[in-house]
């Protein structure tokens, strides 16, 4: 897939998230929406939905989700009826809790292995075995430091091209979709890759 991405760009500013969708769907064959089931990801999910029914929807289940996030994602891909395609670690959470001795810190020497293991092996695996042309995601640039230098038209290392609709949107906006659309919404949720919720877990960093 070859896009120009500074022409893309300056195409879809000021455009809404459901005309970037729509561009996004016109200018793919093979389209993913990514979703980890944090707040406000029944929002991404929905459009991308409208748009395209049966489009792929990647979860990368690090196996350390909260109670709370397990039941929202049941409920949020039972009412969209989405096309869910599930990656898993390749090692069991219970394994890696002994070997690790729990979720290491930061600073650690094993976090950047654990992130590896629980996030980025298993999404570098799915867009191998899955090979999108297009990935859309919810990253928003006033989420962290590093988002405020991407644009809404991107490329991975391996030549994806990433596209982040909700990209100007603020919380505000995000409320009152989910209003307006009576969709559900769960704030107990839990990264084992961050500290800190403006701190980046690798998947826009590094693929």
């Amino acid at each position: 897939m070859s896009i120009d991405l500074a022409a893309a760009n300056a195409a879809l500013e000021g455009k809404t998230p459901q005309e970037i969708i729509a561009w996004a769907i016109e200018n793919s064959e093979s389209p993913l929406v990514t979703t980890n089931f944090r707040p406000y990801e029944s929002v991404i999910l929905h459009m991308a939905v409208q748009a395209k029914p049966d489009i792929k929807v990647l979860w990368v289940d690090s196996g350390y989700n909260t109670s709370a996030t397990y039941r929202f994602a049941e409920k949020v891909i039972q009412d969209l009826n989405l096309n869910v395609e599930t990656y898993i670690p390749q090692q069991t959470s219970a394994r890696r809790n002994v070997l690790m001795k729990g979720i290491p810190d930061v600073g650690d020497e094993l976090h950047d292995e654990f992130t590896r293991q629980v996030k980025l092996e298993p999404f570098q695996r799915a867009l191998a075995e899955l090979k999108p042309d297009l990935w859309l995601n919810a990253i928003r640039k006033d989420q962290t430091e590093f988002r405020q230098s991407l644009e809404i038209v991107s490329a991975s290392k391996d030549g994806i091209i990433k596209v982040a609709p909700l990209f100007n949107w603020t919380d505000a906006d995000l409320e009152a979709y989910l209003e307006q659309h009576n969709l559900p919404n769960e704030h107990d949720y839990f990264d084992p890759t961050k500290a800190v919720e403006n701190r980046e877990c690798g998947l826009h960093t590094q693929l």
